[in-house]
C-alpha cells in the first residue's frame, strides 16, 4: 500500500482514517464510493421491505386469523414496532464498543432473515393458530392460545432484534464509504443520504403493495417466505463487497463516554469550581477541541483535577476526570434532549397509520371493479406521500422540517377523527355487524397523506439535526437517540390504548376501542390524538426557540489547564 500526500495541492491515495478490509490504510482508488455504499444501501432496502411488509399487515392477521381483540392487536404491532426501533442502541453499542459495523450489520441480518423465516413457518402451520370462524355480536370467536401467541412472539422479536441492530448501523457504514476530508466525496455523501431516504421509501412502497397483496391473495407465509429469500440475497450481496469496504476505527462506546462524565460530576458535586475556568482539565489536541459552555455547570466538575484522579502516571482514571472537551459533548447531547422528547408524539400518530387506520380500511368499499384493494394497502397514499415530500423538504432547515412535520401529523389526526366519525355513522346507519360496510376506503386518504407528508418532513428533519449537531464522536449515538423517538411513540401508543381502553369500558360499555371498532368511538380516540399533537406542538416550538447553538468566539482568550500545566486556548 503506498500513499502520495506530501505536496500541497496532491491529495493522498489512502484515506487518514480508514483501514480495508486486513487493516491496512484504506487505497482511495480502491476501496469506497458509490458501488460499495450502493451495496449497502441494498441491505437496508431489503430491510424496510421485510420490516414493513410484516406491520403494516400484520394487525389483520391478529384480528382476523388469531382472534384477538382490536385493541390488543393494535399493542402487538406496537410494541413490536417500538422494541425493534429500542434495540438500535444495543446494535450501536455492540458496533462501537465490540464488533464493528461491518460484523453488526452482517450477523443481525441473519438473524432478521431467520426471523422472517420461521414467521413464515408460524403462519404456514394449522396447528399454531386457532380454528378458522366468523365473529358477530352472538358469536365469538376462539382465541389463540399462550402457545401459538408465545410462537408467534418469538418470530416477531427475532425480527426486531435483527432490525434493531441492523438499523444502528447501515447508514453510518454508508458514510464511511465518503471521505469527508476530500470535497468531492463530501458532496457525494450528502447525495448518499438523499437517495438512502428515497430508496427506503421504494422498499417501503413495495412492501405495502405487492408484499401486502401477496400476503392476503395467495398466502401469509408466501409474503415472509419472499421477505426471508430478500434479505438472504441482500445478505450475499453485502458479503461482497467485503474487500471494497472501507472499515473506521471504532473510539469506544459514546454511552459509555457519557456515563464517565455523569459519575465523575457526581463524585465531585460537593467541590467547587473553580474562579478561574481555565484550571479545568483539558488534554484534546487543539483542533479537536470543544470549548467550554455555560449551559450545564453542574457536569463541568467533572474536569476538575483533584488528588488522586492520575492513578498510572499521566493517564486520568476517566470515571473520576474528564476533559473539558468530554464533557461538553455530553453537554451538547442534553442540549438534543428537548428535541427529542418532543417529536415522540410524532411516533404516535403514525402508529395509528398501520394499526387502526388499516382495521378501518378492512370495513370499508375497497372494490375497484373486480380488483379489491388489500386493507394494508391503503398504506401506498402514506409512502406516495413521503416521495413527493422528499422532493421540497429541502427547503427547510432541520427544526422547520420537524416543526412542519407535528404540523401535519395534527392535521392528519384531524381528518382521521372526522373520517371516522362518517363511518361510525353508516355502521349505524346499515348496522354494526355489516362485514362491509357501504362507505369508500378512499375516505381514509387524508389522514395517511397528511401523516406520510408529516414523516418526510421529520423524519429527514430528526435525522439532520442529531447527526450534524451532535459531537463528531457521537454521530452512532445520536442516531440511536432519534431511532428511539420512533421507539418511544409506538410504547406511548401502546400506553394510551390501555389507558383509553381500560377508562372507557366500564360497566359493560364497549368503550373507545372496543374489540369490534364498529362498536366503538375511534373517532374520540383520534381527536385525543390531535389535541395532544397540538399541545406538544406548542411545547416544541418553545424548545426550538430555546435551542440556539452557541460558538464560540474566536477574540476571547482562556487558560486552559493540560495535563497539570497551561496552554493558550481561544475560546
Amino acid at each position: 500500500m503506498f500513499s502520495c500526500v506530501t505536496q500541497e495541492g496532491k491529495m493522498s491515495w489512502t484515506v487518514a482514517d480508514a483501514v480495508d478490509y486486513k487493516g491496512f490504510p484504506a487505497d482511495r482508488s480502491k476501496t469506497g464510493g458509490w458501488v460499495p455504499a450502493a451495496l449497502i444501501l441494498g441491505i437496508e432496502v431489503c430491510e424496510r421491505l421485510s420490516t414493513m411488509g410484516i406491520a403494516v399487515n400484520l394487525v389483520t392477521y391478529l384480528v382476523g386469523t388469531m382472534h384477538l381483540a382490536s385493541a390488543t392487536s393494535a399493542n402487538i404491532v406496537t410494541d413490536f414496532m417500538g422494541t425493534s426501533f429500542l434495540l438500535c442502541l444495543l446494535g450501536g453499542f455492540l458496533a462501537d464498543s465490540f464488533l464493528g459495523r461491518y460484523k453488526t450489520i452482517a450477523i443481525f441480518a441473519t438473524i432478521q432473515t431467520l426471523g422472517t423465516g420461521m414467521l413464515a413457518t408460524v403462519t404456514k402451520l394449522p396447528q399454531l393458530r386457532p380454528r378458522p370462524c366468523h365473529a358477530s355480536a352472538t358469536n365469538t370467536c376462539e382465541q389463540a392460545s399462550r402457545f401459538q401467541m408465545g410462537i408467534l412472539y418469538v418470530a416477531l422479536y427475532l425480527i426486531a432484534l435483527g432490525t434493531g441492530g441492523l438499523k444502528s448501523s447501515v447508514s453510518g457504514f454508508g458514510t464511511d464509504q465518503f471521505d469527508e476530508k476530500d470535497e468531492k466525496e463530501k458532496a457525494h455523501m450528502a447525495y448518499f443520504f438523499n437517495r438512502f431516504v428515497f430508496f427506503i421509501s421504494i422498499g417501503t412502497l413495495m412492501a405495502v403493495t405487492v408484499l401486502v397483496y401477496i400476503q392476503d391473495e395467495v398466502g401469509r407465509s408466501w409474503g415472509y417466505g419472499i421477505c426471508s429469500v430478500t434479505m438472504s440475497v441482500a445478505i450475499l450481496i453485502f458479503l461482497s463487497g467485503t474487500k471494497r469496504y472501507r472499515y473506521k476505527k471504532s473510539s469506544g462506546s459514546p454511552i459509555v463516554h457519557i456515563f464517565q462524565v455523569i459519575v465523575a460530576a457526581i463524585r465531585k458535586r460537593k467541590i467547587d469550581l473553580p474562579y478561574n475556568l481555565s484550571m479545568l482539565y483539558e488534554d484534546t489536541p487543539e483542533v479537536s477541541r470543544i470549548y467550554h459552555t455555560d449551559q450545564f455547570r453542574l457536569l463541568d466538575k467533572a474536569a476538575i483535577a483533584t488528588e488522586g484522579d492520575f492513578e498510572n502516571g499521566s493517564s486520568p482514571n476517566p470515571w473520576k476526570l474528564c476533559s473539558v472537551t468530554r464533557v461538553e459533548e455530553v453537554k451538547m447531547m442534553a442540549r438534543l434532549l428537548p428535541i427529542w422528547a418532543t417529536t415522540i408524539i410524532f411516533w404516535t400518530t403514525y402508529a395509528q397509520m398501520i394499526t387502526f387506520s388499516v382495521e378501518q380500511a378492512t370495513t370499508m368499499e375497497r372494490s375497484i371493479g373486480n380488483f379489491q384493494i388489500p386493507a394494508g394497502s391503503l398504506t401506498v397514499f402514506f409512502v406516495v406521500a413521503i416521495m413527493i415530500t422528499l422532493a421540497v423538504y429541502d427547503r427547510f432547515t432541520n427544526l422547520q422540517r420537524m416543526a412542519v412535520g407535528l404540523v401535519l401529523s395534527t392535521m392528519g389526526m384531524a381528518a382521521a377523527a372526522l373520517a371516522e366519525s362518517k363511518r361510525l355513522s353508516v355502521a349505524r346507519a346499515v348496522g354494526r355487524d355489516t362485514a362491509t360496510l357501504p362507505i369508500s376506503v378512499f375516505l381514509l386518504i387524508p389522514q395517511f397523506f397528511l401523516v406520510g407528508a408529516g414523516e418526510a418532513f421529520i423524519y429527514t428533519g430528526q435525522l439532520d439535526f442529531f447527526i450534524t449537531k451532535s459531537p463528531k464522536g457521537m454521530k452512532t449515538m445520536s442516531t440511536g437517540l432519534f431511532l428511539t423517538t420512533l421507539s418511544l411513540g409506538f410504547f406511548v401508543s401502546s400506553f394510551l390504548v390501555s389507558v383509553v381502553k381500560k377508562v372507557t369500558a366500564t360497566n359493560g360499555k364497549h368503550g373507545w376501542l372496543a374489540d369490534n371498532i364498529n362498536y366503538g368511538r375511534l373517532d374520540y380516540f383520534y381527536g385525543l390524538l390531535a389535541i395532544l399533537s397540538f399541545i406538544n406542538l406548542g411545547i416544541y416550538l418553545i424548545c426550538a426557540v430555546w435551542y440556539k447553538p452557541k460558538n464560540p468566539k474566536a477574540d476571547v482568550k482562556m487558560e486552559t489547564f493540560v495535563n497539570g500545566s497551561s496552554a493558550d486556548e481561544t475560546c
